[in-house]
């Protein structure tokens, strides 16, 4: 049997050691990255900024030779994948090193091609010092050109998940930071009262904040020196680039069924509407368990998860994904921020009939040591009780809660079942009643 795999890191490499592990010894895997690099961690490139992560070395979890030598993976850089034909089972792209084409035939096919940032059609976006992160070669170039020009002022475009990483790893090597932000607010995600604490955070932090303006073009010589929104302009030395991501899903036919942003739409088993094509990971849809639709989270623990159950599937061990509540997390400055499930908005555009709890207080005992605040709120069904999401944010234990919370979405359960939960007390890690369970009592 021979596997093709487009795509070679956090799904595709999943799925491709899921193969080789529980497939025939003589099956052949080929997998086609379009970069140079394999297999390695996304999220933590933004820490190589500031040096918390040394190099991007470090955030490469098997050099794509480990792949080739170790496991006798045909595993192939720079080869972009620009077309299926699923009629006579080929791929056929063009080697972006060489300009040389090249086609691949295949038994079954796994497209994990993943997203690429969003590029706005904006004047001056070719003005040099205006860039955007999602992959080693861009961190690699950001970093050069802070250090080659050293910039006083950056401005972000975009306040969500990575622009905030941003922000906060470029302050903390003491360069000025502005973020705009379209929206009013910060982590969309999120409820307006939540994201307020972010707001005061970056402003106790000295990151200037732009709510409710449109970028709308650069101007500069040959460097970015001004961005002009649609009410304002503001000098700048660099500008970064984060208002979303987009599925890598172009070479892909009108055959195929894609959702609203252009993700592949798969069941369960990860299986396309096309005999012997699959998907997973962040080009693929998500099936959301709290809302019971298919969603588009792309996030690195869903696309590993994915791909592992796609790559047993190729190989006939039969395995559901079993959905996501939109876990996630992040650190910003001396808050983290978490969230699970639904938000209050969220849950009226699902016409669903919702309240909500907010509690502010001490994330361990009190009097074991002041100050660990931490704000932990609830969304739930106003009839059943039945928990639809929580949003948690302070300065110790919020991962804690935030899992507790997506495991209780996972099981369905109640606000009372959140109370019954036995959870772990000491002082130094918690009071006598569960912030969570603080929150729950309000519902009863």
């Amino acid at each position: 049997m021979k596997y093709v795999i487009i795509g070679g890191d956090a799904a595709g490499m999943s799925a491709a050691m899921q193969i080789k592990r529980g497939g025939d010894e003589h099956d052949e895997i080929v997998t086609l990255e379009r970069g140079e690099y394999y297999s390695y961690g996304q999220c933590g490139l933004p820490y190589v900024l500031s040096g918390q992560v040394e190099s991007t070395d470090d955030v490469i979890a098997r050099p794509v030779e480990v792949f080739r030598d170790k496991y006798g993976i045909d595993a192939r850089i720079h080869h972009e994948v620009t077309q299926l034909d699923y009629e006579n089972k080929t791929v056929s792209g063009v080697q972006t090193d060489t300009g040389e084409p090249f086609q691949v035939k295949y038994d079954q096919l796994l497209i994990a091609s993943g997203v690429s940032p969003v590029q706005p059609n904006w004047e001056g976006l070719d003005l040099n010092g205006i860039m955007s992160m999602k992959y080693i070669p861009d961190t690699k170039e950001i970093k050069g050109y802070i250090d080659n020009h050293q910039p006083k002022t950056v401005t972000i475009v975009g306040g969500g998940f990575i622009g905030l990483e941003l922000a906060e790893n470029i302050k903390e090597i003491g360069i000025d930071v502005r973020i705009i932000q379209r929206s009013n607010q910060l982590m969309n995600p999120f409820d307006e009262d939540m994201a307020e604490l972010i707001h005061e955070e970056a402003k106790r932090k000295g990151v200037e904040l732009v709510f409710s303006e449109s970028v709308q073009s650069f101007k500069g010589q040959e460097h970015v020196d001004t961005v002009i929104t649609d009410k304002n302009q503001y000098e700048t030395d660099m500008v970064l680039i984060n208002v979303g991501v987009k599925p890598n899903t172009d070479m892909v036919s009108d055959d195929f069924h894609l959702g609203p942003k252009g993700e592949i739409i798969v069941n369960a088993y990860m299986e396309t509407n096309i005999d012997d094509v699959y998907a997973a990971g962040d080009c693929a849809s998500h099936y959301h368990r709290v809302k019971q639709l298919n969603d588009f989270v792309p996030l690195g623990t869903t696309a590993n998860k994915q791909g592992m159950i796609a790559g047993m599937n190729m190989i006939g061990h039969n395995r559901a994904f079993q959905g996501i509540v939109g876990t996630s997390i992040l650190k910003f400055f001396d808050l983290d921020i978490g969230r699970t499930g639904l938000s209050e908005k969220e849950a009226k555009q699902l016409n669903i009939p919702y309240d909500s709890v907010k509690v502010g207080t001490n994330a361990i005992a009190g009097y074991y040591e002041k100050g660990q605040n931490v704000t932990v709120k609830i969304v739930f069904d106003k009839d059943s009780k039945r928990l639809l999401g929580g949003q948690v944010i302070g300065v110790m234990g919020v991962d804690k809660r935030i899992d507790v919370l997506a495991t209780a979405l996972y099981h369905n359960m109640t606000t009372e079942d959140l109370l019954n939960l036995d959870l772990a007390y000491a002082p130094p890690y918690n009071g006598v009643w569960d912030p969570i369970q603080q929150a729950a009592r309000r519902t009863l």
